[in-house]
């Protein structure tokens, strides 16, 4: 950005110079934190362990070793993370319990920036130096910082500098501005030597789960892969952390008055490992499912990492094609659905006899097969929601090329004042060089009875009945039927 200098009178005189200048920097000469009787920071941590939830909540356990004194004291708890929830904050002894008491409690995050620092200075002495030459003062000089709104406004000499083009001294770092998110308790302290464990809950963490699935039609096998992505942008490391994660709804209340701390990253760094490691653990958490890395991990601020989940390397699985009919039948002759498409998807059970059996987090599948000259090509991707264990798994790849679906409404007539009946020809037409079978999902409304049909039916439930049926190679099959509907 680029700054216009513009040297006025007190009393409105015309300027006297301008011209273009980067901003101007600022120094301080010296730094002092907020007074405490003890302060840690992340030289005496012993341990950390993170939850991360899918909700951008994560649970942190900083455990540290320090010696404080005894009695009532101030302690500064450095490198926290910069959007933690400070209602949600616990402190407690491990190694000798009840002997520390929380007294009060702070979170101090007014970190030092540029604009902090002017912003502390306004209506007070600065030094100016290393100005432009065209200034007839001398260097250093003394100013008075009047505003920084839109712009630093200086007083020298009884004269008015806009934007001053050069830097700005400052004697020392206010009290009230800290280097790093801290957070400052008033405690009772009954033992020198101390083992203290920090719990509390951060935003900006989170996690979702990507799967990989390698898919043969002719064997009817896949191979399925299953990676979770970790994101930190909470603004803090965590360093070889014991980490698990939740999967499913945990509910969170909101803060009433969410406050902003700090700045997110506008990028990303991913990490993946180049060799599988070992899976996690998964176990049941409640009314939801944990999942454990076995081994620690650092997890830093900023940062895409990506850690195996599973894997599956044989997975039975079935391609289905799906044909969705419309249910506006009821009320008029409705117009033919011509060229339609017909879904593709693959199914499977997420069963230990199938080669999975472990609850699969919400997440999205991609989907790969092998072509002519046995390179992979991507075949699709769906997103699948919480699926436990015994549960069946679509996942739906696009829309079949060879293969469409033409639906058109034959007849309708009214019975009585709340009945009517309608008539439907479904034609397929398989362009494949092989035989499929296709599902015709017909929706449904009110109460409903098929009275005829070319085809046997299954009722999925009150509103869908489906008909299953074969479609030759360059072939065409063709379903028809009845309904009577009684609202």
């Amino acid at each position: 950005m680029r700054t216009i200098w513009v040297a006025c009178l007190l009393l409105g005189a015309a300027c006297v110079a301008a011209w273009a200048q980067e901003p101007a920097p600022v120094t301080v000469s010296n730094a002092a934190e907020p007074a405490a009787d003890a302060r840690t920071g992340l030289e005496n941590q012993t341990e950390v362990a993170v939850t991360i939830y899918n909700s951008n909540l994560g649970l942190v356990r900083d455990r540290r070793t320090v010696t404080l004194p005894t009695g009532e004291l101030r302690l500064q708890f450095a490198d926290v993370a910069q959007q933690i929830r400070p209602e949600t904050v616990s402190l407690e002894s491990i190694g000798a319990p009840g002997s520390v008491r929380v007294l009060e409690q702070n979170y101090e995050f007014d970190l030092i920036s540029p604009e902090k620092l002017m912003e502390k200075y306004v209506g007070k002495k600065v030094k100016l130096v290393n100005f432009s030459t065209e200034v007839n003062l001398p260097n250093p000089t003394e100013a008075e910082l009047l505003s920084i709104n839109g712009g630093a406004v200086y007083r020298v000499n009884n004269e008015i500098f806009l934007g001053y083009p050069g830097q700005v001294v400052l004697p020392e770092i206010p009290e009230n501005l800290i280097a790093k998110p801290s957070l400052v308790w008033l405690l009772q302290n009954d033992q020198a030597e101390q083992t203290i464990e920090a719990t509390y809950l951060t935003q900006g963490m989170r996690w979702n789960a990507d799967y990989v699935a390698v898919y043969s039609e002719d064997a009817g096998r896949m191979s399925l892969k299953g990676w979770v992505t970790l994101v930190n942008e909470s603004g803090a490391q965590y360093t070889n952390a014991k980490l698990k994660l939740v999967a499913g709804e945990v509910n969170i209340v909101p803060p009433p008055q969410p406050m902003m701390r700090g700045g997110r990253a506008k990028g990303a760094m991913m990490e993946m490992a180049a060799a599988p490691a070992p899976q996690m653990q998964e176990e049941a958490f409640g009314e939801y499912h944990l999942y454990r890395l076995e081994r620690p991990t650092t997890i830093k601020q900023n940062q895409s990492k990506q850690v195996s989940l599973l894997t599956a390397p044989s997975v039975g699985v079935e391609k289905t094609y799906e044909f969705r009919g419309d249910v506006s039948f009821y009320s008029q002759i409705m117009p033919p659905m011509k060229d339609q498409k017909v879904a593709v998807q693959l199914k499977f059970k997420n069963e230990e006899a199938n080669g999975l059996g472990m609850p699969l987090p919400a997440g999205v599948v991609r989907v790969y097969e092998a072509d002519s000259q046995g390179l992979l090509q991507f075949s699709g991707e769906d997103r699948i929601k919480h699926t436990p264990k015994d549960e069946e798994v679509k996942v739906k790849l696009g829309n079949a090329f060879d293969v469409v679906g033409e639906r058109t409404q034959t007849d309708f007539s009214r019975i009585a004042d709340n009945v009517y009946e309608a008539a439907f020809e479904i034609k397929i037409r398989n362009h494949k060089d092989k035989d499929i079978t296709i599902d015709i999902v017909e929706p449904m409304t009110s109460d409903w009875s098929i009275l005829q049909s070319s085809h046997q039916f299954k009722k999925k439930d009150a509103q869908t009945a489906i008909f299953t049926v074969p479609v030759p190679k360059d072939g065409e099959t063709v379903v028809t039927y009845r309904v009577r509907v009684r609202y």
